[in-house]
């Protein structure tokens, strides 16, 4: 049994695929049918090759049906998939929230261990490993963040104070100063930023204002930047009622440089 007469070029497409083929498959596939192309019977494939007869034959009849096609492997899909993508999507939105939220105690954010314990218990999947949930995460865009903080005002004119306030970085009063004011603490214990599972991107956002019954300590900095030739740089330490030294400290900014007129 030998295959069919070959053609000038599937002469040299097989020479080329017997010297760069990277698929192992394909290479094999390639030789048998060479050695064939040239005479070599069944038996001397098979001794050469260390494959069964049964292998070289199908190889073949394959090449005499379908030419150099018969030579790419068709591998078929594998196992199919035991977890849906709508369980794939409910494992990401699970992941999104944090064990509070499901009355899960000492637990401030979710690990894959933690995590895959509570999908088996509410029966989302019957098992998972932790790294096939890595993998449903990453392919969701679900990434291990660190949560930051933020701030909002609860004034309904805060917009409207925002733009007043840049306004007169963009237009000065010429016979008056800006001085920026700005505040750094409370000097006490804040929250602090920690990691969970979120959308790529999309970090947790933790409510940084709090309690303070203890009182706290605040750095309060101002500098005159209009007119330039005056500019100067103030500093003081305040208390939680901190206008005592607020005052003072703008006051040193505001008759800082050309001499001038001070309350």
């Amino acid at each position: 049994m030998f295959v069919r007469p070959l053609t000038m070029e599937e002469g040299r497409k097989l020479q080329r695929i017997t010297r760069s083929a990277k698929d192992p498959v394909k290479l094999r596939r390639a030789i048998v049918v060479m050695m064939s192309g040239q005479g070599q019977s069944v038996p001397d494939i098979t001794s050469l090759m260390q494959v069964s007869d049964d292998y070289v034959r199908d190889v073949i009849h394959a090449f005499n049906e379908k030419g150099l096609d018969a030579l790419d492997p068709k591998w078929n899909g594998g196992r199919p998939a035991t977890i849906s993508s709508q369980v794939r999507e409910h494992i990401c939105l699970i992941a999104k929230t944090v064990p509070a939220e499901w009355g899960i105690t000492g637990h401030s954010t979710w690990s894959l261990r933690t995590l895959a314990e509570h999908l088996i218990t509410r029966g989302v999947v019957a098992a998972i490993s932790r790294e096939h949930l890595r993998r449903i995460l990453r392919k969701g865009g679900v990434t291990w963040q660190t949560t930051t903080t933020w701030k909002s005002s609860t004034d309904p004119h805060f917009i409207a104070k925002m733009q007043r306030v840049l306004d007169l970085y963009d237009h000065p009063p010429a016979d008056g100063r800006v001085i920026c004011l700005d505040e750094f603490g409370p000097l006490n214990l804040m929250p602090r930023k920690g990691k969970r599972w979120r959308p790529a991107g999309s970090p947790a956002r933790l409510l940084a204002t709090y309690n303070r019954y203890n009182g706290v300590m605040h750095m309060i900095a101002a500098r005159s930047i209009w007119p330039p030739a005056g500019c100067s740089t103030g500093s003081a330490s305040a208390s939680a009622s901190a206008g005592a030294n607020t005052c003072p400290s703008l006051r040193r900014s505001a008759c800082a440089g050309p001499a001038r007129s001070c309350m």
